[in-house]
């Protein structure tokens, strides 16, 4: 009876130490609500690149310059909308479960995830400027899923499992260049609403 009360203060005692030292308020309706942003933000992509050309020419396409302006917007719209749903959910499950959502932390897990995904995202617009459109996609898939991993250590085991995912995508996509679109609905919308209902199901409190 000793032995067995043991093991579960030790358990109790494991469990809060993993508490205190990584975020693990991140919602899954974060990562949906992400995903579903995602996919309709491609869709708006594909209709500003394809929608002349069609599926037998998916692999092939030229982006004048008001296209890739259009995209950016695109782009960015996707990751603020994106961003401010996670904040918004993840806010709601802190108060639910009563943790602060800024501390060390969360500082912490930001900087580990925002040094890669920042390094990426100039080069990305370094690599467009150039040019190279189809490699677009692959990189953001590739430096996306080497940002999780580097802030996973600070929060739950799957986002690594998901980091992992985005970048073993990255490098298919590199090498099918021109299908990048089709990976990119694939690593940021179909992985993340996997993720969110996975995470969802798995944490729901």
């Amino acid at each position: 009876m000793n032995q067995q009360k043991y093991i579960e203060d030790l358990n109790e005692i494991k469990e809060m130490m993993n508490k205190s030292s990584k975020f693990i308020s991140l919602s899954g309706l974060s990562g949906i609500s992400a995903g579903v942003i995602a996919l309709i933000g491609a869709y708006f992509a594909w209709t500003t690149v394809y929608s002349k050309t069609g599926y037998q020419n998916f692999d092939r396409a030229f982006i004048s310059w008001d296209q890739l302006i259009l995209l950016l917007v695109i782009g960015f719209t996707t990751l603020i909308l994106a961003v401010g749903f996670g904040i918004f959910f993840t806010r709601l499950k802190t108060k639910k479960t009563k943790q602060n959502i800024w501390d060390t932390q969360t500082k912490r897990l930001l900087i580990n995830l925002f040094i890669p995904l920042l390094s990426g995202g100039a080069f990305c617009l370094l690599i467009l400027l150039k040019g190279y459109v189809g490699l677009i996609a692959p990189l953001t898939l590739l430096f996306y899923g080497l940002a999780l991993v580097n802030a996973s250590k600070y929060t739950l085991t799957e986002v690594r499992s998901l980091g992992i995912l985005e970048i073993i995508l990255g490098l298919v996509a590199a090498y099918f260049i021109g299908y990048g679109l089709i990976f990119w609905c694939i690593g940021f919308g179909v992985l993340h609403i996997v993720y969110g209902i996975i995470m969802e199901v798995k944490y729901k409190s």
